[in-house]
């Protein structure tokens, strides 16, 4: 099942597709535009041409859990990307992701100035893959043995 992940912005939207078995992300994009509506029906388009099952957006939330000043703003783009593609959108707790993702920029020796191109797919990334990986968590049976437990 093909995932994509969303990482709204003011400025631009970063955009993360899974591989077709959505273990891994796969497929990343900037969209370049500030207007929602703009936005919503670029994600739609992305998302028939990638063959997305099932939508993710970064959500707003503060440090200490409670929805952040722009938690409006992504629950309306939410329901705009919903009428343009027919799915529900899931709201995914983004704290820290901007934060990691230049940080990975950084380290792979990126200057500041290039992280504004990629900052935001860097984003989506994490926030697919944090997705993904929970998604996997419950998925899992539950083992009766550890199987990295020492006997």
């Amino acid at each position: 099942m093909r995932v994509m992940a969303i990482d709204y912005g003011d400025a631009r939207t970063g955009i993360a597709v899974s591989d077709a078995a959505g273990l891994l992300a796969g497929y990343t994009t900037v969209i370049h535009d500030r207007r929602p509506e703009s936005v919503a029906q670029e994600i739609a388009r992305i998302a028939r041409e990638r063959q997305v099952e099932e939508l993710v957006m970064g959500f707003p939330r503060n440090m200490d859990g409670t929805e952040g000043p722009r938690a409006a703003l992504y629950r309306d783009l939410a329901a705009l990307v919903g009428e343009h593609t027919g799915m529900s959108v899931r709201l995914w707790d983004e704290r820290r992701t901007t934060i990691e993702a230049h940080q990975i920029l950084h380290a792979s020796g990126k200057r500041m100035k290039r992280h504004k191109q990629n900052v935001d797919a860097v984003a989506a990334s994490l926030i697919l893959e944090g997705y993904l990986t929970r998604r996997a968590r419950e998925q899992a049976p539950p083992h009766s043995v550890d199987p990295f437990e020492r006997g």
